[in-house]
């Protein structure tokens, strides 16, 4: 796409819709295609205005967020929306719901004045939005992008011992349906990093386990790698893995972030290439971006094995597609073919786990 991304915008505060739309005229990807106060109206203004994508409030009168996401998603379902949400123990609630009906992705409400809310608008919302539209810069060099692969034989060396699984734009339904998939007591441990806001990843994986039934948490500093554990990296901080003796064990670090990301998929991937070598099995699933091309690059280069979701299923081909751009993806699966090659080369029976 070359032509601009036409932007809804639906938020009821005025200042709001005016800080965003003037954020929106400075970006040569973006355009404002209208405003609405509501979600009654923003749903009467799709219908009209027929956007690339959504910037949604969830507190709103009338018609709430959450209420208009679900009406959008029957109408609509493959409209892009971004969800705006305050940092609030409610808000955070909230958003987690919105991501669950169908959100591609969130980003949260600033705390700190007008400068604040700019720089969040330029350096985090416009991205977001020109991802979700699907917009490539003409003026860009795209390298050719080989065949997909067919699926390679593992990697020579141990079973995979440890899964780390990165995502971020389209992430969180994908983690939910990929994880759905893979039966409880998974013989290797499991660490997943999702770009999310730090009040966001508690309620995530709570959620996340509940949707799954697998037992997912936010990893702690200290924790231990063991099979059948899934620990969530939280935000704000970048999760580690550093050898103690004989033991595999947690370390949150508050390191400068990685592509504009705290946590980063590649400061795990590189700490888990130097811990577990050819026993890493990396997942890279939707997300803009870059993050995980470099981790990948030391898993690989340590005898891991690395997996990334296709470009049909995922909602942002950016990381999955970098990696596989380079070489380095042994396939690129849908999501239910990325979790039976998890279980098999984790040494697990393949199968659903029972109800």
């Amino acid at each position: 796409m070359t032509r601009r991304i036409r932007v809804l915008l639906v938020d009821d505060a005025a200042t709001v819709r005016r800080l965003v739309a003037e954020a929106i005229a400075d970006d040569p990807a973006l355009e404002v295609a209208g405003a609405a106060a509501h979600g009654q109206m923003g749903l009467e203004r799709i219908e009209d205005l027929h956007p690339d994508v959504v910037l949604l409030d969830l507190e709103m009168p009338v018609m709430n967020g959450l209420d208009m996401l679900s009406a959008l998603r029957v109408r609509h379902p493959l409209l892009p929306v971004l969800v705006y949400s305050s940092l609030t123990r409610e808000g955070a609630a909230a958003t987690l719901q919105a991501l669950w009906l169908g959100a591609n992705d969130v980003v949260a409400k600033p705390t700190g004045g007008l400068a604040a809310t700019r720089l969040l608008l330029r350096t985090e919302v416009n991205p977001r939005l020109r991802a979700l539209g699907g917009w490539q810069d003409p003026e860009r060099v795209v390298r050719p992008v080989a065949p997909a692969p067919a699926e390679r034989p593992a990697p020579a060396g141990a079973r995979a011992e440890v899964v780390a699984i990165g995502a971020s734009t389209g992430g969180p339904r994908a983690l939910a349906t990929l994880l759905a998939a893979i039966p409880c007591g998974l013989p290797a441990a499991m660490l997943i990093v999702q770009h999310m806001p730090a009040a966001f990843t508690g309620y995530f994986a709570h959620g996340l386990a509940a949707r799954t039934g697998l037992p997912i948490r936010e990893a702690c500093d200290g924790d231990r790698l063991e099979p059948g554990r899934v620990l969530l990296a939280p935000g704000g901080r970048h999760t580690v893995v550093r050898r103690d003796g004989a033991r595999a064990v947690v370390h949150l670090t508050d390191d400068q972030p990685e592509h504009g990301c705290r946590p980063s998929f590649d400061p795990l991937l590189r700490s888990l290439a130097e811990t577990h070598g050819a026993a890493v099995l990396a997942v890279v699933l939707t997300g803009m971006g870059s993050d995980g091309l470099d981790g990948c690059e030391h898993v690989r280069a340590a005898g891991g094995g690395v997996l990334v979701q296709d470009r049909d299923s995922s909602v942002v081909w950016g990381m999955p597609g970098l990696v596989a751009e380079a070489g380095l993806a042994e396939a690129e699966l849908p999501l239910e073919r990325l979790a039976e090659v998890i279980q098999r080369r984790c040494g697990a029976v393949r199968g659903r786990r029972a109800a």
